[in-house]
């Protein structure tokens, strides 16, 4: 995507890197330092939004009129939230709990450039099959999925022979919903 702004992504996420480099998106990856702790009362698609703009806040300083990306991705089932494990005994617990059922990710973007911020969502349903322990402790010493959210990365085995459908984007639940991100982005398309 040409014509925009110098962009800078604000995520160590590889998924979400390869996503912009696959949208031929020009970008440097910068980072802050972000608590990403929420107030409680918030519903899942409150608590991502809320995040991706704490993430942007970190910015208080514009970069040279860049245009700053951050995002971040919720799984909820029921509303309750299924965060990143902490170790393999909580990736069983949580990958047993969306076995067998629907689970909802939900990607919040938010985009600043001059001190204007644009936040956006996107929510996927994604319907696992049933998933055996031994499938589950496979998965978990191979892939080792502890940066994800949900305990899972879509694209990885586990995705691949346990997903049954998929309402909604697809890259919204590997972590950043192109298409919607694609369109949002034109508005900053500069005239050359």
């Amino acid at each position: 995507m040409k014509n925009l702004p110098p962009v800078i992504l604000a995520s160590t996420s590889p998924r979400r890197q390869q996503l912009l480099k696959l949208m031929d998106i020009d970008f440097r990856v910068v980072l802050r330092e972000v608590d990403e702790s929420y107030p409680e009362g918030l519903s899942p698609t409150e608590i991502a939004v809320y995040i991706s703009e704490k993430k942007a806040s970190a910015f208080d300083e514009p970069i040279n009129n860049e245009l700053i990306i951050t995002a971040d991705t919720i799984v909820s089932v029921e509303d309750e939230i299924l965060g990143k494990p902490k170790d393999k005994h909580h990736a069983f617990e949580i990958l047993s709990k969306i076995s067998g059922r629907k689970h909802e990710v939900i990607t919040a973007v938010s985009l600043l450039n001059n001190h204007i911020l644009n936040s956006f969502y996107e929510v996927s349903e994604v319907y696992f099959g049933e998933l055996s322990p031994k499938e589950i402790r496979y998965y978990i010493e191979t892939a080792k999925p502890f940066d994800k959210a949900g305990a899972y990365g879509i694209q990885e085995w586990i995705g691949l022979i346990g997903i049954e459908r998929i309402n909604g984007s697809y890259t919204n639940v590997v972590g950043l919903p192109t298409e919607r991100l694609y369109r949002e982005l034109q508005r900053y398309q500069i005239n050359s």
